[in-house]
């Protein structure tokens, strides 16, 4: 005798759907795993670079050293922008966010690439690398372009976290700071298939050129529920330290009026996000490091009120929390937050499209229709009430 098993009802949101294969990112929600190609994160952000982490995710394995120095060069040789592209950053208003000139200049790049309408595995691959090295240079570019600064050139002879730093501030960054930022990109880096993430694979799957996908994916993370946690927090800290408040009775006086703190909770991790784990550290010694101490201190009194205020069901800090300090202490503008998001994550939206085009399906799922009832009347227009 037969049995059929009843269809399942759609989760809103896709929540916990598997949608495809991947062997770029693998997560454990219940044991607060990360890992890329299956090495742990906190391996690679204790021991890995951001050019390093790149090659890993493009390639599969880790890099040799010839391979990784080839990698750093590569990198560094496409520091380079068409003049057309900073002028055409110049003439955009001023109000313009970063994430909105970044959309735009990322889809602009497309007419500049000599790979542009080459989809193959290594013209992809050479493209993923100069968008890395592109996306940055953005970024760091229009922050300075909208405070009236000149455009500090690329310096071929620092990382790619050390060249950040001194395009946006024109100052050489500290051994300190690059670190910091170093291990930030390799813990934003990749996430499986989080909403920007997939809006790269599903645009990809339509045989679209990697500069499309990666222009969707900046719009998938532009949006507040996706990119903006970390410029939350840090608006709450400010706020904080405007009314000197205490960051705890702040955060109480929050709940009572039902409103939901940023950077808390994560819709796979059932435990401590691991990524939270090292900004921590980080936004703590960074804190130390330069004399300003207060915005860790008070993310910390914040964290574990919350951690204790229902020990039934704890509250977790999540990767936006701590980066909201450690950005802050690295002396970033706020709405540079989520920008600085994409710096990271460009490698690994990059990743999933050379993966999605190495196999390529079209992605078209369907809906559960819950519209009136088939077959609905066709109603002439002089009957309608």
């Amino acid at each position: 005798m037969s049995t059929t098993t009843a269809p399942q009802a759609p989760k809103r949101g896709l929540e916990d759907v598997v949608a495809g294969e991947s062997s770029i990112c693998y997560i454990d929600g219940m044991k607060g795993v990360l890992a890329y190609r299956g090495i742990d994160i906190h391996e690679l952000a204790d021991h890995s670079t951001f050019e390093e982490t790149c090659y890993l995710l493009w390639h599969g394995t880790l890099p040799k050293q010839q391979e990784l120095d080839d990698l750093r060069r590569k990198l560094a040789l496409e520091r380079k922008m068409d003049p057309a592209i900073y002028e055409m950053m110049r003439k955009y208003p001023k109000h313009a966010l970063p994430m909105e000139v970044l959309r735009t200049v990322v889809s602009a790049l497309s007419f500049y690439d000599p790979d542009e309408n080459n989809n193959d595995h290594d013209a992809n691959v050479r493209k993923s690398l100069r968008l890395t090295s592109q996306i940055a240079m953005i970024v760091a570019a229009y922050d300075r372009i909208r405070k009236g600064k000149e455009v500090v050139e690329p310096d071929q002879t620092l990382s790619h976290a050390g060249n950040f730093l001194w395009m946006l501030n024109g100052e050489k960054p500290s051994k300190t700071a690059d670190k910091a930022l170093d291990i930030a990109l390799i813990l934003h880096a990749d996430h499986e298939l989080n909403a920007s993430t997939f809006a790269a694979r599903v645009i990809a799957a339509t045989l679209s050129d990697v500069h499309s996908a990666i222009t969707g994916a900046i719009g998938a993370l532009k949006g507040p529920l996706h990119g903006g946690a970390n410029e939350a927090v840090m608006r709450i800290l400010f706020s904080i330290d405007k009314q000197k408040k205490d960051a705890v009775e702040f955060v109480k006086q929050m709940l009572a009026e039902k409103k939901k703190v940023p950077g808390f909770g994560h819709r796979v991790y059932h435990t401590e996000d691991p990524r939270a784990t090292h900004l921590r550290k980080m936004s703590e010694d960074l804190g130390k490091s330069s004399g300003n101490p207060k915005w860790f201190d008070m993310s910390r009194a914040i964290e574990l009120y919350l951690n204790n205020v229902n020990k039934d069901k704890k509250l977790n800090a999540n990767v936006d929390f701590y980066s909201a300090s450690t950005y802050t202490t690295l002396g970033i503008d706020i709405d540079l937050f989520t920008p600085i998001f994409a710096v990271s994550r460009i490698s690994g939206w990059t990743a999933h499209v050379i993966e999605q085009l190495d196999d390529n399906r079209l992605i078209r799922p369907r809906a559960d229709y819950v519209g009136p009832k088939y077959p609905a009347t066709y109603v002439p227009m002089e009957q309608r009430h």
